[in-house]
């Protein structure tokens, strides 16, 4: 079965650090792009950051520079969410997907385009 697992997710005190994990099961993730997303209550899906496949290049949402860095390694079919000084706003339900793409430096992650999608994991920033 093709799929994508997040975990890492959970409760964290605003301030807090988490970092989130996107693991693939029965495929390899070496030739995707690698997206992450979330979703909030009440509130259309928000695009956070995309990762090439080489994991050469990276893009992050404006807002979230700084704060937020997407990484892979690749011998572990994972990519990541580093989550940094974690704000309220930041609750969320995190997903991940991924993109086949031939160029191995592209990090365009259209979540209209995004071929595999994880189930998400609850980001929950509160005190």
């Amino acid at each position: 079965q093709l799929q994508l697992v997040e975990s890492g997710g959970g409760l964290v005190q605003p301030g807090g650090s988490l970092r989130l994990s996107c693991t693939a099961s029965g495929f390899t993730l070496d030739s995707d792009a690698v997206g992450w997303f979330r979703q909030a209550p009440g509130k259309e899906r928000e695009d956070i950051s995309c990762i090439s496949s080489s994991g050469g290049s990276t893009k992050h949402a404006e807002s979230l520079k700084g704060r937020f860095t997407i990484s892979r390694d690749n011998r572990k079919n994972t990519v990541y969410l580093q989550m940094n000084s974690l704000k309220a706003e930041d609750t969320a339900v995190y997903f991940c997907a991924s993109r086949r793409t031939h160029d191995r430096e592209s990090a365009f992650c259209p979540n209209t385009a995004m071929q595999y999608w994880g189930k998400g994991t609850l980001v929950t920033v509160s005190s």
